[in-house]
């Protein structure tokens, strides 16, 4: 036996040496450890000789100069009408009724009638004077932040395959998520917590592959708090204090296990399983500090927490969840994916199309509002980049009586802050909102602008695996420039 494992646990301390410890296992995960544990004290000097930081996790320079450092994703979940929120259509006032005069795809999710106007008026707003629904009047009054992008589509009508589209790329194959290959890039501003984390996400249509990390290393998996079960006030994550053992004693465990498993990884030379396990550990440790401050609304004014509706029951949930998330990004996380789910229809009206939609947009409109606000004030929007939208819109015809069907073939997503351009609509759907006709802006163009912004080249960033180079777009995907700042 290793004569390290011979030493009395009362004499480990004194004669365990953090560093020389590690430094004796840094075959593997040992080198990784010494990174982390000895914080960021050589990345200065890394960066200025090339030498990549051991720690997977440790901040990476882009490919090129980045315009936003971080994203949020604000998910719609169920597919929220472009023609009902920020794509107006006075052809549908018109001949509101009429059928279609157009032809419908061969494949569509449910049988379509005919045409239906928007139950709500759209409203000029801004210096931009882009209109946006009355459903919004609140995210309105911040029309000049927002690039609007009317001409998104995807290739799915079915929910489970057009999420797993927007998450990760691809609707037929598990492949790693948009938060995956960001952190993969990039890493994480603070390595005492994870780079991606999903805020009560779904569990439904493809669930964890929506923020897995599939073939690319363990490290870049998506952390979540809570899911969509339950109220953002009990989105905890489990576990985040040892209330039996101090951190002394934690911190003895831990190199302990480093010492016992440094044969295993000289042995396997490159045990990436191992190595993402044993970095986990060193990960969760950090996160007891870290974790249950950032999670403490309490400690915001009670006049933020007006700004996100958390003082009402009507916005208090999903206010809850983007004050959570602006703490995360304030702190360091690269990725956040903010929800609004209830693991059911949400935003999918088949029917009730006014009700739902109503009940919907009251619950986000002010969160999402007050959020962007926030980052302003806090000089964060500008290298933020914030994404709002769902999985698809929906069809500009009825199905059945007052409801809309699914519609991959163009729907409307907008971005705000991250260097682009506020105040602006970019792309356009037909007159009647069924598909993308102008500057059509594929998902696979989304995320190669997406990474864009980012300063990653979505054709560089790439992992082997299985024998051949993978990345985020396969092999399309064109960067949408005319929209940069």
């Amino acid at each position: 036996m290793n004569k390290i494992l011979e030493v009395p646990d009362r004499e480990l301390a004194g004669l365990l040496d953090r560093r020389r410890l590690l430094q004796n296992s840094a075959v593997g995960f040992g080198g990784l450890a010494l990174a982390a544990l000895l914080g960021r004290e050589s990345s200065a000097a890394d960066l200025a000789t090339g030498v990549a930081s051991l720690n997977p996790l440790a901040a990476k320079p882009p490919h090129f100069s980045a315009r936003a450092k971080r994203v949020v994703f604000l998910f719609m979940k169920g597919g929220p009408s472009h023609v009902d929120t920020f794509d107006p259509k006075p052809a549908l006032d018109r001949d509101d009724g009429k059928p279609p005069p157009f032809e419908l795809p061969q494949v569509t999710f449910a049988k379509q009638g005919n045409l239906l106007r928007s139950p709500w008026k759209f409203h000029q707003h801004g210096e931009s004077g882009l209109p946006v629904s009355e459903l919004f009047p609140h995210v309105a009054r911040h029309v000049d932040d927002l690039c609007i992008l009317r001409s998104v589509h995807g290739t799915n009508p079915a929910h489970g395959g057009a999420l797993l589209k927007l998450h990760t790329g691809s609707d037929q194959f598990i492949r790693p998520s948009l938060g995956s290959w960001i952190t993969y890039g990039l890493g994480t501003e603070n390595e005492n917590l994870p780079a991606f984390i999903t805020i009560c996400p779904t569990l439904q249509h493809g669930g964890v592959n929506n923020w897995g990390a599939a073939f690319l290393p363990s490290h870049c998996q998506g952390t979540p708090i809570g899911n969509a079960t339950q109220l953002a006030k009990n989105a905890q994550l489990k576990n985040v204090r040892n209330t039996r053992i101090g951190l002394a004693a934690q911190r003895r465990q831990l190199d302990l296990v480093m010492a016992m498993n440094r044969e295993h990884l000289e042995s396997a030379a490159h045990d990436r399983a191992l190595e993402g396990r044993l970095y986990s550990f060193e990960l969760a440790f950090g996160m007891q500090r870290a974790m249950p401050e950032i999670q403490d609304l309490s400690l915001e004014t009670a006049a933020t927490h007006r700004q996100y509706g958390i003082d009402d029951p009507v916005t208090e949930d999903f206010g809850r969840q983007c004050l959570m998330a602006r703490r995360f990004l304030e702190a360091g996380v690269r990725f956040v994916q903010v929800s609004h789910c209830d693991n059911d229809v949400q935003w999918d009206q088949h029917g009730n199309l006014y009700q739902g939609h109503t009940k919907n947009a009251s619950e986000v409109d002010k969160p999402i509002a007050g959020f962007l606000q926030d980052l302003k004030d806090r000089d964060l929007l500008d290298d933020t980049l914030v994404l709002w939208g769902g999985e698809f819109g929906r069809t500009p015809t009825t199905d059945g009586k007052d409801g809309r069907d699914h519609n991959p073939h163009g729907f409307t997503m907008w971005m705000a802050g991250g260097g682009v351009k506020g105040g602006f609509a970019y792309g356009a759907t037909d007159e009647y909102g069924y598909y993308a006709v102008e500057n059509k802006m594929h998902v696979h163009d989304l995320h190669a602008t997406i990474l864009h912004l980012l300063g990653l080249d979505h054709e560089r960033l790439t992992y082997r695996y299985s024998g051949r180079d993978f990345r985020l777009t396969d092999v399309a995907g064109t960067v949408a420039k005319a929209i940069f700042a």
